[in-house]
């Protein structure tokens, strides 16, 4: 007994410990956030002295904020639907298509999850030039292609634990195979769809090399890329830059703090068959 108390002691002191330790960044970013340039090399660790609040005013007007926060949500709200639709059609006609080419392809989807953006950014942003969709609407055709190995994946997984006889009484029912997978299918399919919108959203919100290939008009530009102007060849304006993203955050977070009580019943019927 004395063994085993000791043991879930030091397993509760060790998470502590990790805990605190992932907190760091964000406790590092939001004290100074609130300190001047000065203050952030001389009192990195410490509490603001003097307590600066002009950062955040002064950071959210040279990041055109509303601006960009409304370019950000657009392209990340559009991108994760697109993403969602067309990935869970995939994994279900993978899933219930008993034939040899669908495992193929299906294997092919999950090996492009191995292939980093940076090895096809250089013709990609060709192609898409040449077709005149260096755009907005280009950037979630491209997120799209990129999102939705990983979506099918999780997706497909989640589909090997829905029976087949749901398909076959819904047909029986009159139902068509459209039918059968939106009312029926999909609706069982909360909890992994969850899951592939958080992990979606955070990644395209986050993602800074893609916008700056095919977005690059300053009524377009994310929150990301107005973040590079705290950053010039001479000076670098930490202060404001981390007053930024202390503001830039907050929209993530509360998605993801909203959607969490699915997040591991969702990843573990899509990593599992």
């Amino acid at each position: 007994m004395k063994s085993k108390h000791f043991s879930n002691r030091m397993i509760m002191v060790v998470s502590f410990m990790l805990g605190l330790l992932w907190l760091m960044p964000f406790y590092l970013m939001v004290v100074n956030s609130l300190k001047t340039k000065k203050d952030i090399f001389t009192n990195t660790l410490g509490l603001p002295n003097p307590f600066t609040g002009s950062n955040y005013p002064d950071a959210m007007q040279q990041l055109d904020f509303i601006k960009s926060l409304v370019n950000s949500l657009l392209i990340t709200l559009v991108s994760v639907v697109v993403i969602i639709i067309f990935s869970s059609m995939a994994a279900y006609a993978l899933a219930r298509t008993k034939r040899r080419i669908s495992g193929i392809i299906f294997l092919v989807f999950a090996a492009a999850m191995l292939i980093p953006f940076q090895s096809v950014m250089i013709p990609l942003v060709s192609i898409f030039g040449k077709v005149h969709m260096l755009n907005r609407i280009g950037i979630v055709f491209m997120y799209l292609g990129f999102g939705s190995s990983l979506s099918i994946f999780l997706y497909h997984g989640s589909l090997k634990s829905i029976p087949v006889a749901m398909d076959e009484a819904a047909r029986m029912d009159g139902c068509n195979r459209w039918q059968t997978f939106w009312y029926i299918i999909f609706p069982m399919l909360k909890p992994i769809t969850v899951t592939v919108a958080i992990l979606n959203s955070i990644w395209i919100w986050n993602d800074y090399l893609l916008p700056s290939l095919v977005i690059n008009a300053p009524n377009t530009q994310t929150i990301p890329l107005k973040m590079f102007f705290f950053f010039g060849e001479y000076t670098k304006q930490w202060n404001l830059a981390l007053a930024g993203l202390a503001i830039s955050i907050i929209p993530i977070i509360i998605f993801y703090f909203f959607m969490q009580k699915q997040i591991m019943k969702g990843m573990t019927q899509g990593s599992v068959k």
